[in-house]
């Protein structure tokens, strides 16, 4: 017989490829979970996992196929969990959302400060990352991205949309050849993205507007673009939630250099089933969407809905 205890220790493994991170993450030990990983390979007669000193617990192709339906089961057990024991409470539980860097710390958290006024008995986790979230390894319950997932049983809608221009301090415009058409930007050098470490090509901003531009510093970062670009030595190209914040930075050929991306919010289908993620979905919409001057460059403060 195969019990949930079991399936819910596969899943852990399957998540953190790790027996001692699975052990801690469901508070026993890791001798437990090894235990009941043989055993549950024995109830099923194959085996569910490669295993390797450097890579971890992998799944073999009859592991991935139990894992496609233990998450089914997972998230059918904790959606009847909710609907049995919230009848007339208020809503309630965990939720962690992850997002790109940028958003995530500009306009994601204070966002989510304002939903835990309206939904206090909602614990939440913020995942600001400039990378992509992995929902299949349960990183997070929700994600916001700048690319549709392309595959996966995921809930996906598009969030909206949002401006990136080129920023620069006063006491830079000062100091250097004035910029009034785009090839005089050639005299100027620029912040950028690493990109031999992009985790997206939709981030190949200064190729798309500036080929062929004078890079001076690179980061993974573009928090730490931003901050480069007030220290006054380079330009950078900066979502306009970020830049359009700081008086101390001023877009620069305003409505000749100017991109535009997309934001997508996604989950797991089974997960959008959830109040506490249904709550945070429709908030997300709505307070995004009442934020659009702002995603945009033409407005200089987050609005929060008090």
């Amino acid at each position: 017989m195969i019990d949930w205890d079991g399936l819910r220790i596969f899943l852990e493994v399957a998540r953190t490829q790790r027996v001692s991170a699975a052990a801690q993450r469901l508070g026993v030990e890791h001798t437990t979970v090894s235990r009941r990983i043989r055993a549950l390979e024995t109830a099923l007669d194959t085996v569910l996992f490669e295993k390797s000193r450097h890579s971890g617990f992998t799944l073999t192709a009859d592991g991935q196929r139990l894992f496609v339906h233990a998450e089914q089961m997972e998230s059918a057990l904790s959606s009847a969990r909710e609907q049995l024991s919230g009848i007339g409470l208020p809503v309630a539980g965990h939720v962690r959302i992850g997002a790109t860097e940028g958003f995530g710390s500009y306009v994601l958290t204070p966002l989510l400060v304002d939903f835990q006024r309206r939904y206090p008995h909602i614990a939440l986790d913020v995942l600001p990352v400039p990378r992509f979230v992995s929902l299949s390894k349960r990183e997070a319950d929700l994600a916001v991205s700048i690319e549709r997932p392309e595959r996966g049983p995921y809930v996906c809608s598009k969030l909206g949309d949002y401006t990136l221009r080129l920023y620069g301090t006063p006491a830079y415009l000062q100091r250097h050849a004035p910029i009034v058409q785009p090839q005089d930007l050639k005299q100027h050098s620029f912040i950028g993205y690493v990109d031999e470490l992009l985790f997206s090509d939709r981030l190949r901003y200064l190729e798309d507007v500036l080929p062929g531009s004078r890079v001076v510093l690179r980061s993974t970062s573009v928090i730490a673009q931003y901050h480069a670009a007030l220290q006054g030595q380079a330009l950078a190209i900066l979502p306009c939630f970020i830049a359009a914040q700081d008086s101390r930075l001023v877009p620069v050929l305003a409505d000749q250099v100017a991109l535009t991306r997309s934001f997508w919010i996604y989950c797991h289908e089974d997960a959008r089933r959830l109040k506490r993620v249904a709550a945070l979905w429709d908030f997300l919409k709505q307070a995004v969407a009442a934020n659009a001057a702002l995603l945009h460059g033409r407005q200089s403060a987050l609005r929060l809905r008090g």
